[in-house]
């Protein structure tokens, strides 16, 4: 790894399907507008057998490709470069809570609860758990080292219909309970929190590595700016690559498919290029 300095990122996943029938499908998989000035080489999606490709944009700015995959076997994929600065999260412990009566209307959306961060089934409970902390960076801070520790994680617990309030009670989940969770409770507080999907890289982290798989994280509003937490990890990391935002889960599957299938096989990567002296 490179010392607080520009790092490259080869990024990029392969996903192998199986349809038992022509299946309208819509992806979630290309790099977000806010990190496309970074992209070192285009991260364009490839489809076996090849169909055509349309894309647009969501309600939350998000980029979505669709197309109509035939019956078979169907393998999308995408392998590219992304520039990072090799720092981690940034930190802002001095952050305040922004009064509800002051936040700009577009945030107030992240405010509600949702189809997975049932914030108001976990009303009173999230007051009782963080109502004496100091409002801002601390309580968020309070409320994702408290999922890190009540949760377990493990992809035996995966459930694509499990909600906040749900992985709370079972006290288990992957990445994305994780979100949801700190999330529902950040909401519950009334502070501003959106849901974000995406890839983090190994960089900076002691070996053996996990196997590289896509990541969920939160953002919050505090101060007038929105700031990244991720109480799955629950450490600031390196080559955070963003993906979509969106309430939940919900507003920003990776893939959604309006049929039968079988997702047979996947893997996905975000290595550092580590190049030679020059």
């Amino acid at each position: 790894m490179t010392d607080n300095k520009e790092i490259k990122l080869q990024v990029g996943y392969e996903l192998d399907y199986e349809f038992p029938q022509p299946t309208p499908v819509v992806l979630m998989l290309n790099v977000h507008f806010s990190r496309v000035s970074d992209l070192a080489m285009p991260d364009g999606i490839s489809l076996r057998p090849s169909v055509p490709l349309s894309g647009y944009r969501d309600g939350f700015g998000n980029w979505c490709s669709r197309f109509l995959a035939p019956a078979g076997r169907m393998v999308i994929s995408s392998d590219f470069v992304i520039r990072d600065d090799g720092l981690p999260d940034p930190s802002a412990p001095e952050a305040k809570q922004v009064p509800v009566e002051e936040l700009p209307e577009e945030t107030l959306v992240f405010l509600l609860a949702s189809r997975f961060c049932d914030s108001d089934r976990l009303l009173d409970l999230a007051w009782k758990l963080f109502g004496e902390t100091e409002p801002g960076w601390a309580r968020v801070q309070a409320v994702c080292d408290f999922v890190h520790q009540h949760l377990t994680f493990g992809y035996e617990h995966a459930r694509v219909t499990k909600s906040a309030s749900e992985a709370y009670e079972e006290r288990c989940g992957v990445c994305r309970d994780f979100a949801h969770l700190a999330v529902a409770f950040c909401r519950a507080l009334n502070i501003p929190a959106r849901y974000c999907a995406g890839f983090i890289s190994n960089v900076g982290m002691p070996e053996p590595h996990q196997l590289g798989d896509f990541a969920a994280w939160l953002e919050v509003y505090l101060d007038g700016e929105w700031h990244t937490f991720d109480p799955r990890n629950n450490v600031p990391r390196i080559g955070r690559v963003l993906l979509a935002r969106g309430r939940d889960a919900a507003d920003i599957a990776m893939t959604t498919t309006f049929g039968p299938h079988t997702l047979q096989f996947f893997r996905v990567w975000a290595d550092e290029i580590v190049e030679g002296p020059e």
